[in-house]
C-alpha cells in the first residue's frame, strides 16, 4: 500500500490487528510504526525478524521516502527532517491518535527526532541499536580501524564518504561486513544483509553519511521523550556502540535500558528470541 503525503508515496505494509477478538468481545491492540534504518534500507527484514510482536501490537512497516518500494525523487529530499514530517504525516493519514514507534539504527534516529517533536502523540518508544548524535560516527571509525580487516576499511570509505554507485556496490558493502554488523554471522554461515532481498538506495545511504548525519544531535531534545521508552544495544556493535544508547537512556527520564550481551548490531537475530521477549513485555506493560 501507498500513501500519497507530502508530495511523494510512502509504502507501508500492516501485520496483524487493532481489534482482536477475544471470545465474544475485542481487545484493542497498540499500532506500532517500524522504521528501518539505513539511510537507504526498506522494511523486509523486519517481516522477517520482528514479525512475532503481532501478537500483542498491530505494526505498520515504512519504508521511508526514496527508500525499498516508496517513490524515488531527489536525493535532495532524503534527509532526516523530511523522514520525521513523513511519519507525522503518515499517523494522520491512518487516522491514529497516538502510536508506538519502534525504531532500528537509522531508523531509531528518526524515532528519536520524532519522539522529541511529536511527543504528545506517541504512545511508547523502542530505540533498538542506534545513537542521538554525530559523535557515532568517530566511534565506529575507530572501531573499524583497530579491529576491521584491510578490506573492511577500504571498503567502508565508500560509507563514510558518501560515494556509493549504485545497489550492487551497497550489497559488495555488506559482504565484506556481515561479520562485523552480527557475532552470529560468521558461525551460522548467514549472509544478514548481503543475501537478504533488501532494495537499498545508495542515493538515500550517500545523502545521509555525505550530509546530516555528519552534523545531527538530538540530544539536547531528548529530556522532551516523556513517553515510556525502552532503549536496547549491543554489547559489540561497532557502528552504535552501547555508549550511544547509555547516553540515550541518562536523557530520557522514563527509559530502561538493556545491553544485549554477545550481540553486533543485529541484535534481532543475534539475540532473537530474548529480542522479541523484551519487546513484548514492554509492549505489555
Amino acid at each position: 500500500m501507498k500513501a500519497k503525503i507530502r508530495n511523494t508515496e510512502i509504502y507501508f505494509d500492516i501485520a496483524g490487528m487493532q481489534l482482536q477478538p477475544s471470545g465474544n468481545d475485542f481487545i484493542e491492540r497498540p499500532v506500532m510504526f517500524i522504521l528501518h534504518g539505513g539511510p537507504g534500507g526498506d522494511h523486509l527484514r523486519f517481516k522477517q525478524h520482528s514479525i512475532e510482536l503481532q501478537e500483542v501490537v498491530q505494526l505498520v512497516f515504512i519504508d521511508h521516502r526514496g527508500c525499498g518500494r516508496s517513490k524515488k525523487t531527489k536525493p535532495a529530499d532524503y534527509t532526516m527532517k523530511n523522514n520525521i514530517e513523513d511519519i507525522e504525516a503518515l499517523r494522520n493519514h491512518l487516522g491514529l491518535e497516538k502510536i508506538c514507534i519502534l525504531g532500528t539504527s537509522y531508523g531509531g534516529m528518526v524515532a528519536q527526532g520524532y519522539a522529541a517533536k511529536y511527543h504528545r502523540h506517541l504512545e511508547k518508544l523502542i530505540l533498538v541499536a542506534t545513537a542521538p548524535s554525530y559523535r557515532f560516527l568517530n566511534e565506529a571509525r575507530q572501531y573499524l580501524q583497530q579491529y576491521g580487516s584491510s578490506k573492511q576499511n577500504s571498503i567502508s570509505q565508500h560509507l563514510w564518504n558518501g560515494t556509493f554507485k549504485n545497489h550492487k556496490h551497497v550489497v559488495d558493502f555488506f559482504k565484506a561486513m556481515d561479520a562485523v554488523y552480527s557475532t552470529t554471522a560468521k558461525k551460522n554461515r548467514k549472509k544478514l544483509f548481503s543475501q537478504s532481498r533488501t532494495i537499498w538506495s545508495h542515493e538515500a545511504l550517500n545523502k545521509g553519511f555525505s550530509s546530516f548525519l555528519r552534523n545531527f544531535d538530538i540530544i539536547p531534545k531528548l529530556k522532551n521523550i516523556t513517553c515510556p521508552t525502552l532503549i536496547l544495544a549491543g554489547e559489540n556493535d561497532w557502528i552504535c556502540s552501547p555508549n550511544q544508547s547509555k547516553t540515550i537512556a541518562k536523557h530520557i527520564l522514563k527509559s530502561q535500558l538493556k545491553i544485549f550481551k554477545k550481540c553486533g548490531h543485529s541484535i534481532a537475530v543475534d539475540a532473537h528470541d530474548q529480542y522479541i521477549r523484551a519487546v513484548k513485555r514492554f509492549l505489555k506493560k
